[in-house]
């Protein structure tokens, strides 16, 4: 018998010259898996598999993970309210974890001896899927043909050809990865430090110009309901946000950033329910967790992200992290109303019980329902004390 090998199948160029490689020149029983992470359309699932076969790997198989990816990680993003430098909801580092997960339960179930993946070796990704490898099946054998052999494209082509395949893999202006929470978009501009993907770049275009409103209902710091539809899950809320706001061109940007293997990189994005879930949710949170809530999630949500990035998602930390977050959201509940424009969203404000921005209390530089004046002075002179005190004792001092 053949030895197994399982396959991380996209359908790309890098993958269909690993399956025919693996099974043409290494002599394995390929079992190719797709994991969809958002991707991918039921007719283009079939389309992969239909592929897979052609090459001749032993057995071919789709998940479909949006779910599992939703409930172990971009639940915590949304909670994290996390954006890598500012900018990028880690569209790409976050899949990549979850895809590789999912490769290595299939290997253990499958018996595989080995898993293939076609990273070359110049990303984050060779790292992502080798590091949960490692951690999940450190038994198994991890083939990286791509990698290894540093083929270049046409040299896959060639081979490809020789066995047998018709090959027509046109080398597109700009890749493209699409998942749920996000499509990374490279070319030729993102491998400067000066120019800007241009309009045709990015695969949603703008089809609306005429403002609209959009209502966004958070239960608990979940999305639950689009406009007055309540979604049985919240993936799919997620997918009617991205319907809607993609069409004004909103959740466009260039990400710059320290990549794990060393080196300072570029990408273009396009997450357009992302860009405005998030938004939306730390201006409800702004409204209904404390001051110290809000410092101290931050910092967690920072550590949580790059941790993310970073290939760590099974260090234990991130689970004692997303217990902070979920425990943070008891109170996350409500309605958040924005206006959708060409390129860029308004948040025009919140409705929810927990509303911490009562008038009972006072309303700010207007009136003070729960205090005085005098309160007010004698807070000020004893939290001024030890800075006085300071400030005396080391008056020559610069």
């Amino acid at each position: 018998m053949n030895k197994k090998v399982v396959l991380a199948f996209s359908g790309g160029l890098d993958t269909s010259y690993c399956a025919k490689y693996l099974s043409e020149i290494l002599g394995y029983d390929v079992y190719a898996f797709t994991v969809n992470t958002g991707g991918f359309s039921k007719d283009e699932e079939k389309e992969l598999e239909k592929k897979a076969l052609n090459l001749g790997v032993k057995e071919y198989r789709c998940v479909d993970a949006q779910e599992d990816y939703y409930n172990s990680c971009v639940k915590y993003l949304i909670f994290g309210n996390v954006l890598k430098n500012n900018t990028y909801p880690l569209s790409v580092s976050a899949e990549r974890t979850i895809q590789a997960q999912e490769i290595a339960k299939f290997a253990i179930e499958v018996g595989a001896d080995a898993i293939a993946h076609g990273s070359t070796g110049a990303g984050n990704d060779q790292v992502r899927f080798d590091l949960i490898f490692q951690v999940m099946c450190p038994n198994v054998e991890i083939i990286t043909p791509i990698r290894d052999r540093a083929l270049s494209r046409e040299e896959e082509i060639e081979f490809l050809k020789s066995h047998g395949c018709e090959v027509e893999f046109h080398k597109a202006q700009y890749s493209v990865n699409k998942g749920l929470w996000g499509t990374s978009v490279g070319g030729r501009e993102t491998l400067t430090s000066r120019n800007y993907l241009p309009e045709e770049a990015f695969p949603s275009q703008m089809k609306e110009t005429l403002p609209s409103e959009l209502e966004i209902e958070f239960k608990n710091g979940e999305v639950v309901a689009v406009n007055g539809e309540n979604f049985e899950h919240s993936v799919y809320a997620i997918q009617k946000i991205e319907k809607l706001a993609s069409a004004y061109g909103i959740g466009r940007d260039i990400h710059v950033g320290d990549t794990i293997v060393g080196i300072k990189g570029r990408v273009g994005f396009e997450a357009a329910a992302a860009s405005v879930i998030i938004k939306a949710h730390h201006l409800l949170e702004k409204h209904t967790l404390s001051k110290y809530q809000q410092m101290m999630k931050s910092q967690l949500s920072d550590w949580y992200g790059n941790w993310l990035h970073e290939a760590l998602f099974l260090d234990p930390i991130m689970r004692n992290i997303e217990s902070f977050l979920v425990d943070s959201q008891k109170t996350v509940s409500g309605k958040v109303f924005v206006t959708l424009h060409p390129y860029r969203f308004i948040l025009n404000g919140i409705e929810s019980q927990h509303d911490l921005m009562s008038d009972k209390f006072g309303s700010y530089g207007e009136a003070n329902r729960s205090w005085t004046g005098e309160d007010v002075k004698g807070y000020t002179k004893i939290v001024s004390n030890s800075l006085n005190i300071y400030r005396q004792i080391n008056q020559n001092i610069n």
